[in-house]
């Protein structure tokens, strides 16, 4: 395993990146108008228990965060995931984490870059959105090329003028005062209709996707001044902040939208627009359209971040040999190889599912386990460098086993209650990282 001085002394990345610019990347991986995408899906299968979803999201979540924070300050180097599972659970584990969590950084960027194609196309329909996806990845790609210090001053920009858009929080407040709700006041947390906990837990499942890119922030451990700690920070504050925007914003437009969740059930067509449809008919079709127009960019900026976490966590497994050396070169402080190739990669996914009907579901099914499966192994080794190892010196109970333990258990019954599908599109992703780890234990061998 290297030795951390070692890497950071040869590696190649530069320490440019402070503790602003790290939460720009994780906000705009996350995206503060994440939920404008799955508003409708999520009120569909909660129930209208919308806002309570993203409540028990933010605290199932909250305990793989908290797991990052203690593992990057055990090894601040770029992988994340995949240099955490090492460390606490072996070389074999190890591999299979970065494998699994290569379907996340892969594949969310993709996920991003369509939600752009779809919003663009909205907006100027003569364009098929395949084209605005393939227009999305090529900009973006020559931006992270370019550097990341770079990168993160469009992306602050970008996320300003995201957050200045969420004033539509002020207009639906104010819409709400003078017109009333059109549901009762207590149904996005308690669902129009019947409360069902298994239904909550089931959108939970689609709620995590929201969320994914707050873990990306440890990709840039190698590339920040003043240490893990910043990094950790970053962690915690990225997914708390953007909790409190998630539940505000669907706690808003479930009050605000004015088909039952039972009819939005009956007829998925309606459920992609229905954040939209909610704004629209409520405060005006000028917010519709900024809404649309900020999605459209933020999306592609989200992607920008994911696409430059995955092209570390490949720069990271190739320096361990664990992909060809080729992609750990760096040029003038960047992984280029490493970025070119997630971009390729991510840019024959986003347009094959920008030219699909059902592109979207299958992108996001297989990036969710993909994520949750790698954030299980995150936990267990929290637990396996601390408390069996005792690495750390003597673990403290509930931090390191308590902890981890209970966001291990939230993770797996969230991947139960995953679609068939993706749970199908795991395994067989997981039996040809078992496939790749024998070969390259034969061949170490010989």
């Amino acid at each position: 395993m290297a030795d951390e001085a070692q890497v950071a002394q040869h590696t190649g990345l530069r320490r440019n990146l402070g503790f602003r610019d790290l939460v720009v990347y994780g906000l705009l991986f996350i995206a503060p108008m994440a939920p404008v995408g799955v508003f409708g899906t999520l009120d569909a299968k909660s129930g209208g228990a919308v806002a309570l979803v993203y409540v028990v999201a933010t605290v199932a979540m909250a305990f793989t965060a908290y797991s990052y924070a203690q593992m990057v300050r055990v090894a601040p180097l770029a992988g994340s995931v995949f240099t955490y599972a090492r460390k606490g659970l072996g070389e074999g584990p190890g591999f299979i984490a970065g494998w699994m969590a290569m379907l996340d950084y892969m594949l969310i960027p993709a996920v991003a870059y369509l939600f752009s194609g779809i919003a663009m196309e909205a907006l100027v329909p003569g364009v098929d959105r395949w084209v605005w996806t393939g227009i999305a990845v090529v900009i973006t790609t020559l931006l992270n090329l370019w550097g990341v210090r770079a990168a993160a001053r469009v992306g602050f920009a970008v996320l300003a003028m995201e957050i200045v858009v969420l004033t539509f929080v002020v207009s639906a407040v104010v819409v709400l005062v003078r017109d009333g709700a059109r549901r009762d006041w207590w149904s996005p947390l308690t669902g129009d209709a019947s409360f069902s906990a298994a239904a909550v837990v089931g959108a939970v499942s689609v709620a995590v996707l929201s969320y994914l890119g707050f873990d990306a922030i440890a990709s840039f451990a190698e590339e920040v001044t003043g240490g893990s700690e910043k990094v950790a920070r970053a962690v915690l504050f990225c997914l708390a902040l953007a909790g409190v925007l998630f539940v505000a914003q669907t706690c808003l437009v479930a009050l605000l939208e004015p088909l039952p969740s039972a009819e939005l059930a009956a007829d998925p067509a309606k459920q992609g627009s229905a954040f939209y449809d909610a704004v629209d008919a409520s405060v005006g079709t000028w917010l519709h359209d900024l809404v649309a127009a900020s999605k459209a960019i933020g999306a592609a900026f989200a992607a920008l971040a994911g696409q430059a976490a995955a092209g570390r966590l490949l720069f990271a497994m190739a320096r361990e040999r664990r992909l060809p050396r080729l992609l750990a070169r760096t040029d003038s402080g960047v992984p280029r190889l490493a970025l070119v190739l997630a971009a390729a990669l991510t840019m024959v996914a986003a347009v094959w599912a920008a030219q699909r009907d059902d592109g979207l579901g299958h992108l996001v099914s297989v990036v969710d386990i993909g994520a949750l499966t790698a954030f299980v192994m995150l936990h267990a080794s929290v637990v396996g460098w601390f408390a069996v190892r005792g690495a750390g010196g003597p673990p403290h109970w509930f931090r390191h086993v308590v902890m981890p333990v209970v966001g291990a258990a939230i993770l797996v019954a969230v991947i139960v209650e995953a679609a068939t599908s993706a749970q199908v599109v795991g395994v067989v992703w997981l039996g040809v990282g078992l496939v790749v780890l024998a070969v390259q234990g034969t061949a170490r061998r010989v």
